[in-house]
């Protein structure tokens, strides 16, 4: 037996045994099973500690993958079988990952779906969870994943980034966070929009981190990932119908109770279905400057992905479009490219036309500047005794440009 291969075998040892007893699997019982295996003797502290985290996250946690979750660079963990793909803010690159066998990813999957209180077998081959440490993870087995078992993980992170941060890291282009500021202080409602992994989630959370400290923001979401760093916050999450179909809470729901909870600024982390008609109800009742974000691939998308939704929920055209114009002044829209997450655009959200149908104009464009609307976005500040940021100034004639 080689040096090498002393800690896996002292591994699956300690793992049999934890098997075998069906004693709690705790971090420190884990640490001494393995102290107690006649081979650890030889080795120091820090390699037992090595072993004793490996086997714990075996068993409960995350095995094999657990290291990458830890990663802070990475954002989203892939598995295809037993092919394992890594984002880190860049694109997917594929790594090695030792995760055995088909059947090994299998269990690795149903065990995550259990400590999230979830089942997943053949009578229910796919879940979407979160997990105890805030990561979501969606699994799929076979025959329904066809060449699975399929697995993605979204990693949590439990800090999240300050605005200067953001445009430290390119996110945020520096002369456009004061805008980003000043919109949240103007209690201008707003939706981030992008798609899948583009950083809505993210842009919004630092967005939520400026609110004043003295106003209460309630987040309703379909599953919990929003955690501005706010000392306010209150958090509404959906559940899905049980094993009897029994038991489901909606969003929409959600956001009619949380017009009863004194809330300053309501949030709907993600707009996807009939929900957005209680959404655009509650902004056009006094409670401005709620957030919310929305999958689309660019800003003039907006309006008509706001109209199918209203359509799920019985909200005619004509009366969505006069809702929105109302509720809505703000669409901020990410993207995510072969240099990371970035800001792309601002748009404001105005009425045009005899039909008075809303239109996404832009206010800045990234590479482009300041847009159409830029000068209209600046009134809109500077209305609400806001101070116009200086990249807004420049779309004002000198003699006009507001104090």
């Amino acid at each position: 037996m080689t040096d090498q291969a002393r800690p896996e075998e002292l591994a699956i040892r300690v793992r049999r045994r934890f098997a075998a007893a069906a004693t709690p699997v705790t971090p420190a019982a884990v640490v001494s099973a393995v102290r107690a295996d006649p081979t650890a003797a030889v080795l120091g502290d820090t390699a037992v500690l090595r072993i004793a985290d490996r086997v714990h996250d075996d068993l409960v946690g995350a095995g094999p993958l657990a290291a990458l979750l830890a990663d802070p660079e990475v954002t989203d963990v892939l598995v295809n079988g037993v092919r394992v793909w890594v984002d880190r803010g860049h694109g997917l690159h594929q790594i090695a990952v030792p995760l055995g066998g088909v059947d090994d990813v299998r269990r690795l999957a149903q065990r995550l779906a259990a400590s999230a209180g979830r089942r997943l077998d053949d009578g229910s081959p796919y879940v979407d969870a979160r997990l105890a440490d805030g990561t979501r993870l969606h699994a799929v087995l076979p025959p329904v994943a066809t060449d699975g078992p399929y697995l993605s993980l979204r990693t949590f992170r439990q800090r999240p980034f300050t605005l200067a941060e953001l445009v430290q890291h390119g996110t945020v282009p520096r002369p456009l966070a004061p805008v980003l500021a000043a919109i949240v202080a103007a209690r201008l409602a707003y939706l981030v929009v992008g798609g899948t992994g583009s950083g809505k989630t993210t842009l919004l959370n630092t967005m939520l981190g400026l609110v004043p400290s003295t106003e209460r923001i309630v987040l309703v979401e379909d599953a919990a990932e929003l955690r501005p760093v706010h000392p306010h916050v209150v958090g509404l999450q959906a559940r899905t119908s049980n094993v009897e179909g029994s038991g489901a809470v909606r969003l929409g729901d959600l956001v009619r109770q949380a017009l009863r909870m004194r809330p300053d600024r309501l949030v709907v982390g993600e707009c996807r279905g009939a929900e957005v008609v209680d959404l655009l109800a509650a902004l056009n009742t006094g409670h401005d400057g709620g957030a919310g974000t929305l999958h689309a691939n660019a800003p003039a998308d907006v309006p008509a992905r706001l109209e199918a939704l209203g359509l799920l929920g019985g909200l005619p055209r004509a009366a969505l479009h006069a809702q929105v114009a109302a509720a809505l002044q703000v669409v901020l829209q990410v993207r995510r490219g072969g240099s990371g997450r970035v800001l792309e655009s601002v748009c404001l959200l105005l009425p045009e036309g005899p039909d008075r149908l809303v239109t996404a104009v832009p206010a800045w464009v990234r590479g482009r500047g300041l847009g159409l609307a830029g000068r209209a976005l600046g009134s809109l500040l500077h209305e609400r005794g806001v101070t116009v940021p200086p990249v807004l100034c420049s779309a004002w004639p000198e003699s006009a440009a507001p104090a």
